[in-house]
């Protein structure tokens, strides 16, 4: 996955929450620009399609029902001020403690 050289809004580790949709998780990487497919483009209704020129995330979200992989522009994400831990699988392989609204990425040591 490519870093971002641009600086976005949100910080990898950073929980969240999407502006529209009943969704919290925490950023795993960010695209500094849209980097998704035209179908997925356009399967966002025209009045909600947030702008290609900005940063986007993939989030490691849940909802009340279940937990996915959700990929988010900048201008949609706010930050999920609960203090809750999140419950997504993936959180445990990737980050460590919570700490003020921020995983601690975790280490990969490369044998």
């Amino acid at each position: 996955m490519e870093r971002v050289d641009r600086a976005g809004r949100f910080r990898i580790g950073q929980v969240v929450r999407h502006r529209l949709f009943p969704f919290r998780g925490v950023i795993f990487d960010v695209d500094p620009t849209f980097s998704n497919t035209e179908e997925w483009w356009l399967s966002i209704p025209e009045h909600v399609r947030p702008r290609r020129d900005q940063p986007y995330y993939h989030v490691l979200a849940e909802n009340a029902e279940t937990t996915y992989v959700a990929y988010v522009s900048e201008q949609n994400l706010r930050i999920d001020e609960s203090g809750q831990p999140c419950r997504h699988p993936l959180v445990p392989q990737l980050f460590g403690e919570l700490n003020d609204g921020h995983y601690a990425l975790l280490e990969r040591r490369v044998n």
